[in-house]
């Protein structure tokens, strides 16, 4: 058993088979306990859901603190709300790609599930690629504080221009090179329909299948954003996987409750720009002024909680007694 105690990017193997299990059993227990058929979630259960992930989530960064030091586990929980601040602006987006295919909310959750397990694979991919990268040439740090510097300013100034799917070259390629039904078929991503020529009965995509492409293409425009984010942080693989997906996790169960108030979270995309605009320039502060120097911790999470807290409430502040858009509504 000795090789459980070896290390592998940087931690000892039975610290990534504990990550692992543990999301291997919350992807279980969603499926087997708690969607073995397609429902509607309502916003009460949404929302219970999803403080039984965060909970989780939070239970976890306290293990990393106890196992891996006081300074790696406010860094977890550092990357882990920076994330999930992330994540909630993904659901503006999914919301509308479900409206646009018109995915009635009980089909949407299968949906998130295969998209959630996609986003684990290529986050993996990702961040191993990214951490390799880093270590080799640290100065690659400075490209992605300075990205994530313009990303923020743009963010600042942006408009609120809808997002294009129809216009998505996924989508056109699949529409010209695939069988699309005009309907949807249940929970069904692929179905067999008769052939217009002969008759024969041939393998066609739903809208549903055409939905959950674009989810996990959205995504990966997002993950350019959130990977260089946690590396800006830290360059401990471990912590920057495991705060990914367990932000990640629980956005199935926050899903539905976002997505019936979409239109009232509208500043918080300011700031989180100024979450970006922080953590890039965090590095080249850490760097150059503190002379290589650790930016605190503590007063990192405290900034990036302050900046992220203060956007939800002036949001809700803002939109308060706003009635939710026909739009979303009818998602």
């Amino acid at each position: 058993m000795d090789f459980l105690f070896q290390a592998w990017l940087g931690t000892p193997i039975w610290f990534w088979l504990a990550f692992a299990g543990l999301v291997a059993a919350l992807t279980a227990f969603d499926l087997g306990i708690l969607h073995k058929e397609d429902r509607e979630m309502g916003i009460a259960e949404s929302l219970k859901l999803s403080a039984f992930y965060i909970g989780i989530a939070l239970l976890f960064g306290a293990w990393v603190w106890v196992e891996k030091g006081a300074d790696l586990g406010m860094k977890y929980y550092t990357g882990f709300f920076i994330e999930k601040a992330l994540s909630i602006d993904n659901v503006f987006v999914i919301s509308l790609i479900f409206t646009y295919f018109a995915i009635p909310r009980m089909y949407q959750y299968r949906a998130l599930l295969w998209g959630i397990l996609a986003v684990i694979v290529l986050r993996g991919l990702m961040i191993g690629v990214g951490a390799a990268v880093v270590q080799e040439w640290h100065w690659v740090l400075y490209l992605f504080a300075a990205f994530l510097i313009v990303t923020g300013v743009k963010m600042l100034f942006a408009g609120d221009a809808p997002m294009d799917v129809a216009g998505n070259p996924a989508v056109r390629f699949i529409s010209r090179h695939m069988r699309v039904t005009p309907e949807l078929h249940g929970q069904k991503f692929f179905v067999k329909v008769p052939d217009g020529g002969t008759g024969k009965l041939v393998l066609a995509a739903t809208p549903l299948f055409l939905a959950l492409v674009v989810v996990n293409l959205a995504d990966l425009v997002f993950a350019v954003d959130s990977v260089p984010a946690i590396f800006a942080i830290t360059t401990d693989t471990f912590i920057v996987y495991t705060s990914n997906i367990m932000a990640i996790l629980g956005l199935r169960a926050l899903y539905f409750a976002l997505a019936a108030m979409v239109h009232r979270f509208h500043y918080l995309k300011y700031a989180l720009a100024l979450v970006l605009v922080f953590i890039g320039a965090k590095i080249f502060v850490a760097d150059f002024v503190l002379d290589g120097g650790k930016f605190p911790p503590v007063l990192s999470l405290a900034v990036t909680l302050g900046l992220i807290l203060a956007g939800i409430l002036y949001s809700l502040w803002k939109t308060r007694g706003e009635a939710e858009p026909e739009a979303a509504a009818k998602a």
